[in-house]
């Protein structure tokens, strides 16, 4: 008469451990798809910073493109043209396209 008075309980046990295991598999995939990644990035560009010498040909983040005449701990000053210098926050320094030493990299035709 009662139906359902010798069904099973609610199975909760294997339901909360696959979503516990759903949600650490999401969460694996962020991590090697886009925070270590990101991490990797970030570590690289501070090791050029902290690279930079006088005479680097560098780019800024906005286009500016000079070679290195002056470091200071945050500021880089940078001849843009003969007798043009201009001072930059290092952490807007985008690029080095060539090191001091080195020759030009030859053009693509």
């Amino acid at each position: 008469m009662g139906g359902n008075q010798g069904a099973p309980a609610a199975q909760g046990g294997f339901g909360d451990w696959s979503f516990i295991i759903m949600m650490a598999v999401i969460f694996g995939i962020f991590y090697f798809l886009m925070i270590r990644p990101q991490q990797k990035k970030q570590k690289e560009l501070k090791a050029m910073l902290d690279n930079l010498a006088y005479g680097d040909m560098v780019m800024t983040t906005g286009g500016i493109h000079g070679k290195v005449t002056g470091l200071a701990d945050a500021v880089v000053t940078l001849e843009i043209a003969d007798k043009v210098r201009i001072k930059v926050a290092r952490s807007a320094i985008g690029a080095v396209l060539q090191k001091s030493g080195q020759p030009a990299p030859a053009a693509k035709a």
